[in-house]
């Protein structure tokens, strides 16, 4: 079972809240992220996870894994940061969700963003080989399997108003603006709230709120 930790609480990936058992994942994923669109939230995770989004009665098999829950993480974060505007070279150019290394998504990332706008961008995930080929992406998700180089990765997008987020040990001190870090198998998340104001990204208090803070608090 995998579950996430706010301050104070946790939040589990268990509950009465979605009662199709039978329902594919990747559709329970999407539905996970509609309800945290239309909901005014303070708490992102509590409300991401819909008090427990999936049922007692899902086997194992059928629960959702690490991997799969932080892809709606990953794509639930175009909705609490604000880019700004010269972020796209045109109004209608897409919102790119870039991955770099290994993809632990496969499927999943593609499946949840598949249809969905952010203020008029069109959401796209690419996946890159190597920094060379990074021209512009908003999200750039930084796989543990390139930890070792980290800072160069962060030195290339100096500049750039790119929130960066990785689940590899120490991310988060090491630069990255959000890290998925599992402490007893539970997952939690941290953020670099110094290294996003420098990029010039505005992270919503109701991402700030349930998060372990590294460097100084954002307000608002």
């Amino acid at each position: 079972m995998i579950e996430f930790v706010g301050r104070g609480a946790i939040y589990s990936a268990h509950g009465g809240a979605i009662q199709k058992d039978a329902e594919p994942v990747a559709a329970t994923l999407r539905r996970l992220c509609a309800a945290v669109q239309r909901t005014s939230l303070s708490l992102l995770l509590f409300a991401a996870l819909g008090y427990g989004a999936f049922p007692r009665s899902v086997d194992a098999a059928a629960a959702p894994s690490e991997d799969q829950v932080e892809a709606v993480f990953v794509f639930n974060f175009s909705h609490f940061v604000e880019w700004p505007p010269q972020s796209f070279a045109a109004p209608g150019d897409p919102f790119i969700i870039g991955i770099l290394g290994s993809d632990p998504f496969g499927a999943h990332l593609d499946e949840v963003v598949r249809g969905e706008q952010i203020n008029g961008h069109p959401l796209q995930v690419q996946r890159f080989r190597s920094l060379a080929d990074i021209e512009r992406c908003q999200i750039l998700f930084i796989d543990r399997s390139e930890s070792g180089r980290i800072g160069q990765i962060l030195a290339a997008l100096n500049g750039r108003s790119t929130l960066t987020v990785s689940q590899a040990d120490g991310a988060a001190e090491h630069g990255v603006m959000i890290q998925f870090a599992v402490e007893d198998s539970r997952v939690r998340l941290r953020i670099n709230v110094e290294s996003a104001r420098a990029a010039g990204l505005t992270i919503s208090s109701k991402l700030l709120r349930p998060a372990a803070i590294v460097g100084a608090a954002v307000k608002g």
